[in-house]
């Protein structure tokens, strides 16, 4: 609780009056760390000690292999990385963060402006013309502090030329927190654009393996519908000669109308995924060739999560939070300090005269100080709704930046997981898929040589092609699981290689 606020207005409405200035500025710079201290709320964070799902060598080595600011280069994919580097220069959802670091700079630059004096010039030529008891005005202007000249009975003229300044005192801090949360801003919009990156690059990784896992679909069913094809030829030729019956011939062609139907859902996959990629690098979709591949021939990179407390430091969503959570900091200081008194400097100077020819003799010079407090009284309950209100946003801030955190460590968690799990997945499905290949492969001779019923061999080719399906989307889900760890562990942005650019503008 900030105490001797009756003698420091007190002492407000003497600097009016001119008296006891230095130590008003005293008190009044000791009141404004006392709002400052009292309005900053506790943080109350829960930060585990390790990852639940992080391995012994990551654990044995938690910095082993933190994610590059160039990770995307670990899938030794060369398309991959010309799509990344790409996207990072044309795409628009970036270029629209750094228009609002340009409007965030302007603000702080707006912000800072009360903080400094204001000098504006004046200048005026009046022609007066008096007759009898009344004075007319030809031609004029109004200035600060210019007086006027008149003759009995005829015209005079007078000019004058002038400066004047205006200061209002930041007594109690207001404009100094105003421009605090300016540059605050300032900074979340800076933290914006590593956000804005790093969901961009990931977004271009997922959309090109939901390409490669397409392509990869796209052959084995053309595989699989082939084979079953040929194993539609053999049939027939057993139903010409007598030993299959005309429903073993229809259930192999609706095998085979299935694999056949199963290609145009995957041609949409891989073209819709082509146009998403065209729009992440900022290009028309007729204008964008994208080869592909395969994801077996996608490589995963190694990365160790390292310590749950630098997560803190090192994923541009959190610092945002935390950047917005100062700013509404200094916004509650603000708005408290609305409640004490506003002090006002202002001068001005210049000359006047006559006559041109004596305009900067010694005689016309003249100047005028001021001084002047407005204090609150009575205004509707403006100042305590706003000040309400910026509680409010503090408060919607610290939730906010509380859950960010909570949501870095569960994502971790998340994605550390699932690499792990989807990994142990394709090593077993490639398992099932080499055993399934084998036994189509021992039904297919079977039925050449007229050894196998047709429902074993059914039964074998649904199998195969199931299993070769289910390993194409385990190995799809691996590498998004890759992906979602890097964004996880804010891979892309090194704090210490922007640090420097993440700076607002200086202010004075």
């Amino acid at each position: 609780m900030c105490k001797g606020l009756p003698r420091s207005m007190s002492q407000a409405v003497q600097l009016a009056g001119g008296i006891r200035i230095a130590s008003t500025l005293l008190v009044g710079a000791s009141l404004s760390g006392c709002i400052l201290a009292a309005d900053r709320p506790d943080l109350n964070i829960e930060i585990p000690d390790a990852y639940r799902q992080e391995t012994r060598q990551s654990r044995a080595a938690p910095d082993a292999a933190l994610p590059a600011v160039d990770w995307w280069r670990g899938f030794r994919c060369s398309e991959l990385t010309t799509l990344m580097e790409a996207a990072q220069i044309y795409n628009l959802d970036i270029a629209v963060a750094i228009a609002e670091i340009i409007q965030a700079d302007a603000n702080v630059g707006i912000a800072g402006a009360p903080l400094l004096p204001s000098l504006s010039g004046t200048g005026s030529a009046e022609r007066l013309y008096q007759s009898g008891g009344g004075t007319s005005s030809a031609a004029g202007a109004t200035t600060l502090g210019a007086g006027t000249t008149t003759a009995t009975g005829g015209a005079s003229t007078q000019y004058s030329l002038g400066l004047s300044a205006s200061y209002m005192i930041d007594f109690w801090g207001k404009n100094r927190a105003t421009l605090n949360a300016a540059e605050e801003n300032a900074t979340v919009s800076r933290y914006n654009r590593e956000v804005v990156t790093l969901s961009t690059i990931v977004a271009v990784a997922n959309d090109y393996f939901q390409v490669l896992a397409a392509q990869d679909e796209l052959r084995v069913t053309r595989q699989n519908l082939a084979a079953a094809e040929r194993i539609l030829g053999l049939i027939k030729q057993q139903f010409n000669g007598g030993t299959a019956s005309q429903l073993d011939v229809s259930q192999q062609e609706a095998l085979v109308s299935t694999q056949r139907a199963a290609i145009p859902p995957l041609e949409v996959t891989v073209q819709q995924n082509i146009a998403a990629l065209a729009l992440l690098v900022g290009r028309a979709p007729a204008n964008v060739t994208i080869k592909g591949g395969s994801t077996t021939r996608i490589a995963v990179p190694r990365v160790t999560p390292g310590l749950p407390s630098e997560l803190l430091y090192q994923r541009p969503d959190v610092r945002q939070a935390e950047a917005q959570l100062a700013s509404s900091n200094f916004s509650v200081e603000a708005a408290r300090a609305a409640f004490f008194p506003q002090i006002q400097l202002t001068g001005t100077t210049g000359v006047q005269s006559a006559a041109l020819a004596t305009l900067f003799g010694p005689g016309a010079w003249y100047y005028t100080l001021a001084s002047s407090l407005t204090q609150p009284i009575f205004d509707g309950f403006l100042l305590e709704s706003d000040l309400k209100q910026a509680k409010g946003l503090q408060l919607q801030y610290l939730q906010a930046y509380r859950k960010a955190v909570l949501s870095a460590f569960a994502d971790v968690e998340k994605a550390l997981v699932a690499l792990q799990k989807y990994t142990l997945q394709e090593r077993l499905q490639n398992d099932v898929v080499t055993d399934s290949r084998k036994a189509f492969d021992v039904a297919e001779t079977q039925l050449r040589g007229g050894t196998v019923s047709l429902i074993t061999v059914l039964q074998t080719q649904q199998t195969l092609f199931t299993a070769e399906i289910n390993l194409v989307q385990v190995r799809l889900n691996k590498l998004l699981a890759a992906s979602s760890l890097f964004q996880a562990l804010g891979g892309g942005w090194t704090p210490d290689r922007t640090l420097a650019a993440l700076q607002p503008p200086a202010q004075n």
